[in-house]
């Protein structure tokens, strides 16, 4: 269990990290998000969701389902990166970072729903 939570911590924290230039309204974000062809409004958007995500992370240690729940907004967000950095070019190398943190969300989800404690 802790080191599921200690995982749990540091997906939060690279998610959180992550969300911070979308939530201040960056340019750099911005710029990027037009370059996937994404409306500007949905930089706030996906920041929401990554801070939301990271803070069901941090509090996970009470109750597993904010864990699961975490999961899933991360995955969802995180799945659309990764196709939207290989659909603009970038390849592996420019979502392997999202790939990363997606990697350890999806792994929290399966210990999860494996595990009946």
């Amino acid at each position: 269990m802790i080191l599921r939570y200690v995982t749990n911590l540091k997906v939060a924290k690279q998610l959180f990290d992550a969300a911070q230039p979308k939530l201040k309204g960056d340019q750099g974000m911005k710029d990027a998000f037009e370059m996937f062809k994404l409306p500007e409004s949905m930089v706030k958007v996906v920041g929401v969701t990554e801070a939301v995500a990271a803070g069901l992370f941090a509090i996970s240690i009470f109750d597993k389902r904010l864990s699961q729940v975490a999961s899933v907004l991360t995955l969802g967000v995180l799945a659309g990166a990764i196709y939207k950095h290989i659909e603009a070019g970038q390849g592996k190398e420019g979502a392997q970072h999202a790939i990363d943190v997606a990697s350890l969300a999806g792994l929290s989800l399966v210990d999860n729903l494996v595990n009946k404690k």
